[in-house]
């Protein structure tokens, strides 16, 4: 029997219901309005009342309409046709909506009954499966999509029967399983999982081993992330972390890319539509949108289901590591969902922390980057859900609580600075505050060492040490005057420029320079390294500027050309007639 209950108090999406029976917290609910019926969940309960976040705008509601709870948490349904589609927070399908709107009270269902699917058994009768143990296979485009015992099943069962290989709708009752108390128990396509609980369908959560490429030199150079791994861009306005994140999408070494626009405004999620279906996957050649998945939540979309949207997404990414393969998961932006989620704390008169976010904002944040990590599977296979969030500062300013909540549960930092973004130089990274604690991690090491050289990590540290003394050199010249300092100033501060044009800019409409492989990245920092360990003699700074200007300009027009290329080799051997030309 379900519980129902009625409005007796509205603060624009946050309702107060009058309830007679028992209610859960995150439990769903329905409120009639007329011949509308909006899905909401409740966050709070209190004795006979309960406070629940309406999905949909609340005009027009009134004291006394009709609420019944469901009984069940916000789910999302997981089967094969995820990939290529386009969702908003709730799972409603926006491909197959009626007009440019999603009306109030119209859900869509997310998947498509009536395709068929070619399926082929993995298992056999007489098996002893367990939960998220793989059953059988379909191909959803070219990836392999796993049929699995779902989530939800306790203990040890026994596969009955299986369905032959054939083309099935995911209604199909693919296998009959029996239970340990005899019942059998039937199990399609598709499966529900609430959103807001992490799928544990795995045997071992390691530490990651081994880094994602992402073909951003200062990313996989100078700060990597992991496979695996959790890292997060704050920056100000305008600093580019959409675009960052949208060259990652393109270029991240993953299976499949789930994008998150969390609260972003319309016109950037609708570049993203306009987009992705014309991007070339440069790992297959084919549509990059056929590996991809796009959970939609505009800033003019009810505050409530930006929580929801990042949730769904950090779901299917663990519904699809569950198969063995690598997800990547990015969130933009992760400070809407945080302004949500203080914006419900304080209709509620929650107690308020820091810039009255709730107290526990840094907990939520923590527990969901969690979510992420490479697991081993109970087969022994391996799968990853890597996370990046972008958050986006108020004025820049990176001491706030989300940045710093953040900055607890993220193991990488990739800090967008305005200054950089003014003189054009990006990706806007500044090199000195951003980091990757991954680079702490033996097996990181291990990995390096063994893919990019012996002292590949102390390489990165003395670019990164180059960098900084470039940076405290360029201070003083600026205080002292050119004249005021030595001239080893000097040449200091022109090798982090060296390191800066040539390492940590890239060209990101350049076909050659926006994809940088891992090869090419370890090629460029030791010719760089080569040339800073030099000693030069300049009789003035400005033989000095020219110097290493000219020297720029012959790196980053091999920066520009296949790497081995004919045209690659020319400057190289142009590189190496001006550095004995000048007797250096």
């Amino acid at each position: 029997m379900k519980s129902t209950g009625k409005v007796i108090g509205i603060v624009s999406n946050l309702v107060t219901v009058q309830i007679d029976g028992p209610v859960a917290e995150n439990e769903l609910c329905y409120i009639t309005l007329g011949d509308t019926r909006m899905l909401a969940e409740v966050i709070k309960v209190n004795g006979d009342k309960a406070s629940v976040q309406v999905f949909e705008s609340t005009r027009g509601l009134r004291n006394g309409d009709p609420v019944e709870f469901e009984g069940r948490m916000l789910e999302a349904s997981l089967g094969p046709g995820l990939l290529s589609s386009v969702y908003d927070g709730l799972q409603n399908d926006l491909t197959t909506m009626e007009g440019v709107f999603l009306k109030r009270g119209e859900y869509t269902d997310p998947l498509h009954h009536e395709k068929l699917w070619d399926y082929t058994p993995l298992a056999s009768v007489g098996d002893k499966v367990i939960a998220a143990d793989w059953l059988g296979e379909v191909k959803e485009g070219w990836l392999p999509h796993k049929i699995m015992v779902p989530f939800s099943f306790k203990g040890e069962y026994t596969v009955k029967s299986l369905a032959p290989a054939g083309s099935y709708n995911i209604d199909t009752t693919i296998a009959v399983l029996t239970d340990e108390n005899g019942e059998d128990v039937p199990v399609t396509m598709v499966q529900k999982w609430p959103v807001k609980i992490a799928i544990k369908g795995y045997k071992e959560k390691p530490r990651p081993s081994k880094i994602m490429r992402t073909g951003v030199r200062v990313f996989d150079t100078f700060n990597p992330i992991a496979e695996g791994g959790t890292g997060f861009i704050p920056g100000p306005f305008g600093c580019g972390k959409t675009v960052l994140q949208h060259a990652i999408a393109k270029q991240g070494e993953a299976d499949v890319i789930v994008m998150a626009a969390c609260g972003e405004r319309a016109n950037e999620v609708v570049e993203i539509f306009t987009e992705f279906p014309e991007l070339i996957d440069p790992y297959t050649g084919r549509k990059l949108m056929e590996r991809t998945t796009i959970i939609c939540n505009t800033s003019n979309m009810p505050v409530a289901a930006r929580e929801a949207s990042v949730y769904t997404a950090m779901t299917i990414c663990e519904y699809y590591r569950a198969m063995g393969l690598r997800c990547l998961l990015l969130a933009d932006s992760t400070s809407r969902w945080a302004q949500a989620l203080r914006e419900m704390s304080n209709r509620m008169e929650e107690l308020p922390g820091a810039d009255a976010f709730p107290v526990d904002l840094s907990a939520i944040i923590s527990n969901f980057y969690s979510r992420a990590g490479m697991v081993i599977l109970n087969n022994g296979k391996t799968g990853a859900v890597t996370f990046i969030g972008t958050v986006s500062p108020a004025g820049g300013n990176l001491k706030e609580p989300v940045t710093e909540s953040t900055k607890k549960a993220a193991r990488c930092f990739y800090a967008l600075e305005q200054n950089r973004a003014d003189q054009k130089r990006y990706p806007a990274v500044n090199p000195i505050d951003s980091y990757s604690k991954y680079l702490e991690y033996p097996e990181i090491r291990e990995y390096l060492d063994e893919n990019m050289g012996q002292g590949w990590v102390d390489k990165v540290a003395e670019a990164k040490n180059l960098v900084r003394r470039g940076k405290e050199a360029n201070d003083q010249i600026n205080i002292l005057g050119d004249d005021g300092v030595p001239m080893s100033y000097h040449e200091r501060f022109w090798k982090s420029e060296l390191i800066d044009f040539i390492l940590l800019q890239q060209d990101g409409f350049d076909p050659i320079d926006c994809n940088a492989p891992m090869d090419r990245q370890k090629y460029m920092l030791e010719l760089v390294l080569d040339i800073c360990h030099r000693e030069f003699h300049f009789e003035g700074y400005e033989q000095c500027r020219e110097y290493f200007k000219d020297m720029i300009n012959i790196l980053r027009q091999m920066n520009y050309n296949e790497f081995h290329s004919e045209k690659f080799e020319q400057y190289r051997e142009e590189l190496n007639q001006f550095l004995e030309k000048h007797g250096n």
